[in-house]
């Protein structure tokens, strides 16, 4: 309860409702924890009040008012102020009336007769720069800046469970495997451990094991002495070395080559490697998290992907979901991405009009959170609503082949986890959960049954 107030300590809120008992009662409950209260009684009144600095640090608005209501106010309000936090207070239980505001740009969503703890949890939630909502009220968002600029989102029960999943793990000494199609954010959550782990303090690193040849990524990853080949005039560190009591993300692991996936395996068993041209060793304690947008076992069974090395790295898998099985986030990501790109092309933002938030909603991104960025760079720089969206419902409408051939593989993979999972369900009740046996039926090692029970959540019944 003391951080609660040390972080409401000055704040400004803003109460905007066209009855003056409501405007009252939350004037008590907010005075009473050393807020500073403005009160307003229509739309009108509070557009006028947000135009002029300082601006209030949250709006409380009502949803259904006369003349302007709730949702066009909020509108509004975000032309003025686009990163204005609002949080809506109705009567109405209807989720798709919050669904709808949270569209719109509303960080949270109060029910009336509004709770003191609710109230409290959205107001904290938006004045530490995260947007949190109470379980009980069946919403919940989270948004969450980090030290390069990126935000981890999580409107969505699916990466409410990543976001607990990495508290979890943050302060455990072990490494991440990431999973996930491009775009969807893989490096975004290792930052967000990195930020949440002890090592926070310490470096963060990312080597793309993609985009360089194997004796450059070598030369990268472990560093090389002089004379060690050709121009190599002077001793050089790598990653592991400079990332020493730190943390590496190794992205695109499953392209890594296989001599070099044998002493990434020496460095995570012993965490000591050689520099290139060197016969001594060199001791790192880096914790060590990877990334890959490749189906893991068939990588495993093309020989892409050491197997050893995958049971190392493997200790706690994250798989992040595409983007459009976590549609709660558009609206958020959208409003991050225009104030970002607004700022770095020294640009107004442009308005997110209801019609573009419901479209860029519909749509699939296939290119998952990366495109949705791309696309609020074009939209900034075009500066056409109708151009923008013209071009992204001619996608959605059979435009995008790419689309549909994801979505296809998407199917195609959960039909097939569905048909794994109930074969190993099977197995196991046949041989009254004997492990040992069911992987010899199966034709897989214990470790790897082991692991797909993990994957797939499956309980002795």
């Amino acid at each position: 309860m003391e951080m609660r107030k040390s972080v409401a300590s000055g704040a400004t809120i803003l109460v905007v409702d066209d009855e003056p008992s409501m405007l009252r009662y939350m004037e008590m409950l907010l005075e009473a924890d050393s807020y500073r209260v403005e009160l307003r009684r229509s739309g009108a009144e509070a557009l006028k009040r947000v135009q002029h600095d300082p601006q209030p640090d949250v709006v409380l608005l009502d949803l259904i008012m006369p003349e302007m209501d709730g949702m066009q106010t909020l509108e509004r309000l975000h032309q003025v102020r686009p990163n204005l936090k609002v949080v809506m207070l109705t009567c109405s239980s209807d989720p798709r009336k919050a669904v709808q505001a949270l569209r719109l740009g509303a960080q949270d969503y109060l029910t009336k007769p509004v709770q003191k703890s609710d109230l409290d949890a959205a107001l904290h939630g938006c004045l530490r720069r995260e947007v949190g909502a109470s379980g009980a009220r069946g919403i919940a968002c989270e948004m969450e800046e980090l030290v390069d600029g990126s935000v981890f989102v999580a409107a969505s029960p699916a990466m409410r469970r990543i976001r607990a999943q990495v508290n979890q793990v943050a302060n455990v000494d072990v490494p991440v495997l990431l999973l996930g199609g491009s775009g969807t954010g893989k490096e975004v959550v290792a930052r967000l451990i990195h930020k949440l782990s002890r090592r926070a303090h310490r470096s963060f690193l990312k080597v793309n094991c993609a985009a360089l040849p194997a004796d450059l990524l070598e030369s990268e990853l472990f560093g090389y002495e002089a004379g060690a080949f050709t121009g190599a005039t002077r001793p050089k560190p790598g990653k592991f070395e400079l990332c020493d009591k730190g943390m590496i993300l190794l992205d695109e692991i499953a392209e890594m080559p296989l001599g070099l996936q044998a002493k990434l395996l020496h460095v995570l068993q012993d965490k000591e490697f050689s520099r290139l041209g060197s016969r001594s060793s060199v001791r790192v304690d880096v914790r060590i998290l990877a990334a890959t947008n490749v189906d893991v076992h068939q990588a495993l069974a093309d020989r892409k992907l050491r197997e050893d090395l995958y049971y190392r790295l493997s200790a706690f898998v994250l798989d992040l979901p595409p983007l459009r099985e976590r549609r709660e986030e558009i609206p958020l990501l959208l409003k991050h991405f225009m104030g970002v790109y607004a700022e770095r092309y020294v640009r107004a933002p442009l308005p997110l009009s209801p019609r573009l938030i419901e479209t860029c909603s519909r749509y699939s991104w296939p290119g998952n959170v990366r495109e949705l960025e791309n696309f609020v760079k074009r939209y900034l720089i075009l500066a056409d609503e109708n151009l923008v969206l013209g071009e992204l419902e001619g996608k959605g409408n059979g435009g995008s082949v790419s689309a549909q051939t994801n979505d296809l593989k998407s199917l195609v993979r959960e039909l097939k986890g569905e048909a794994e999972r109930e074969a190993i369900i099977r197995v196991l009740s046949d041989t009254n959960w004997n492990r040992k046996r069911a992987a010899r039926q199966l034709k897989i090692s214990y470790k790897a049954l082991l692991y797909k029970v993990r994957q797939y959540g499956i309980e002795r019944r």
